[in-house]
């Protein structure tokens, strides 16, 4: 398993059993994030997050036993997680409905239209968050303050959007904020900290290796850093624009847990990074150039698409076969 990219083998060939304890360790690992977010947002986070993980779970349950007429895999607790980082991807004032319409579009479309668990080509979640984003995009990119922000000058808008659209500059933002989470954003996006907790967790519990994650943030960072040097920004601001989108928006979000969805990414060290690369030069693309202020949910499902080519193009070594 030394050429494999995720330790845990694909869920073709892993028992069920393993797969519910990769699962139940993604389920911890987001906890502290969760955390953090109810401290900042109030009771509605769990609300939202509940409603979410039991539409999901529901939603799963109907389809398998009376659709496709199988045994129940809600047990496996993949629709569990997909639940979780469907709630991260949405803001904490996000109305019920639009919250059950999400489930919806990530269970229904996203993983059971494909077969289930492991034959999905897209995150389920980030299916259902863009169609979210795309059909209710006054909703979803409404946020309420956290409870104690300094940072005032956001308005409601995220970090990314007010840099984006003009209304602050990364040398006015408070970094510790935005490690700490006194920031508006979704429920997945405002504690970095969190976040990389977690990250260090499932590498603990060895269900991911760093190579996705890393090089996803490493190339964001480059890119960052290579845009700010052509526009001749020197002393801190030129570090500082590589670091502000680094723990901006859904960055480490996007990076540890979904980016590496072992459905959806390649089976190979080499893969990964290829598919990494391609994620971070893309979400870059659009937070600097594209409508949207943030770039990384459309990214993940652009490479998503081409992991097919990418498994195909960067095989691993047959055992005991010649270089």
């Amino acid at each position: 398993m030394a050429n494999q990219f995720f330790v845990a083998p694909s869920p073709h060939v892993h028992s069920a059993e393993s797969t519910t304890k990769i699962m139940r360790d993604v389920v911890i690992a987001l906890l502290p994030a969760l955390v953090v977010s109810a401290l900042l947002f109030g009771w509605s986070v769990l609300g939202v997050t509940a409603l979410s993980v039991v539409c999901c779970v529901v939603f799963e349950y109907l389809i398998q036993r009376f659709m496709l007429r199988g045994a129940p895999t809600v047990g496996n607790l993949s629709a569990v997680v997909t639940g979780v980082l469907l709630a991260f991807n949405l803001p904490a004032s996000i109305p019920w409905w639009i919250v059950v319409i999400g489930a919806f579009v990530a269970i229904a479309i996203g993983k059971m239209t494909f077969g289930g668990l492991g034959k999905n080509p897209f995150n389920p979640a980030l299916v259902g968050r863009v169609f979210l984003l795309i059909a209710y995009p006054a909703q979803m990119t409404s946020f309420p303050q956290p409870a104690g922000a300094v940072a005032d000058a956001f308005s409601g808008a995220t970090p990314l959007a007010a840099v984006k659209f003009g209304a602050v500059s990364t040398s006015a933002i408070d970094y510790q904020d935005m490690l700490f989470g006194s920031i508006p954003g979704s429920l997945g996006e405002v504690a970095a900290l969190a976040l990389l907790a977690g990250f260090v967790y499932l590498l603990w519990r060895r269900v991911i290796t760093w190579h996705v994650p890393v090089t996803i943030l490493a190339t964001m960072a480059l890119f960052a850093f290579f845009v700010a040097l052509g526009r001749g920004w020197t002393g801190s601001l030129l570090y500082e624009f590589p670091a502000f989108h680094v723990l901006a928006g859904g960055a480490i979000l996007g990076a540890v847990f979904m980016a590496t969805d072992y459905s959806t990414s390649p089976m190979t060290v080499r893969g990964g990074v290829i598919y990494a690369v391609g994620i971070g030069v893309i979400t870059m693309c659009i937070r600097l150039w594209g409508a949207y202020p943030e770039g990384m949910s459309f990214a993940i499902l652009v490479m998503n698409a081409t992991v097919p080519l990418i498994n195909r193009s960067v095989k691993p070594k047959r055992f005991g076969a010649k270089k």
